[in-house]
């Protein structure tokens, strides 16, 4: 399982930096302290409000400023050289096109594993979609959103000039990520009990346990 340091290992990707980037990074960092982008339970509601999805007779309805048929959603993770952690985007991509609807969704990589994400922005044109939706994976806005992910998916656009992309924000500060995190603090307590399975993320690892000092002191 992916740790949160993992968001914030040193770039690996053969990227250069250049005054654009540096720029660009600056004008990003100087919007993410602004009024505007501080957030509070008003502020969360109200995205969760207007975030909420539909179908209509059906199919698949699209909303104003929203995800339409001609819409390629990619959800794209870190990657890692552990196989089980990359299938594990894949159940989420699987799990979130059944659940949102979307007709084009796809996984990706940034790195270290594949598909990567010009593999994903392929797919997505070849698949109809004539605008492309980069949705970062991550929880917190590090050095990978602001800088490594817009360069890859700049690069892949290339091959595609009929096609406009997006890079949306990461998780963030989300009221429903305290319900995960509590949900995953209750499920691994049950599990050290002999209550419950391990889940998911845990699964065949045997790192879900109690561990005492003489644990500690042999590590």
């Amino acid at each position: 399982m992916m740790s949160i340091e993992s968001l914030f290992i040193p770039q690996t990707l053969p990227l250069k930096s250049s005054s654009v980037d540096k720029t660009a990074r600056k004008s990003t960092w100087a919007s993410l302290k602004s009024p505007k982008f501080q957030t509070g339970p008003s502020r969360i509601r109200n995205f969760s409000a207007k975030s909420s999805l539909g179908f209509e007779n059906g199919g698949f309805k699209q909303f104003p400023n929203g995800v339409g048929e001609k819409d390629g959603v990619i959800i794209v993770d870190h990657g890692s050289r552990r196989k089980e952690s990359n299938l594990m985007l894949n159940e989420f991509v699987a799990m979130f096109r059944e659940k949102s609807g979307y007709p084009i969704v796809e996984p990706a990589h940034m790195e270290l594993a594949e598909p990567s994400i010009k593999d994903a922005f392929g797919l997505c044109v070849q698949r109809g979609a004539n605008r492309v939706i980069v949705s970062p994976f991550f929880l917190f806005p590090g050095r990978h959103w602001y800088q490594d992910i817009p360069l890859l998916t700049a690069d892949a656009a290339r091959d595609h000039p009929g096609a406009s992309y997006i890079i949306t924000a990461p998780l963030g500060l989300h009221e429903l990520l305290v319900d995960v995190m509590n949900d995953r603090i209750k499920h691994c307590l049950s599990h050290v009990a002999g209550d419950a399975d391990e889940c998911a993320a845990c699964a065949g690892t045997s790192k879900c346990k109690l561990y005492g000092l003489v644990d500690v002191i042999k590590t």
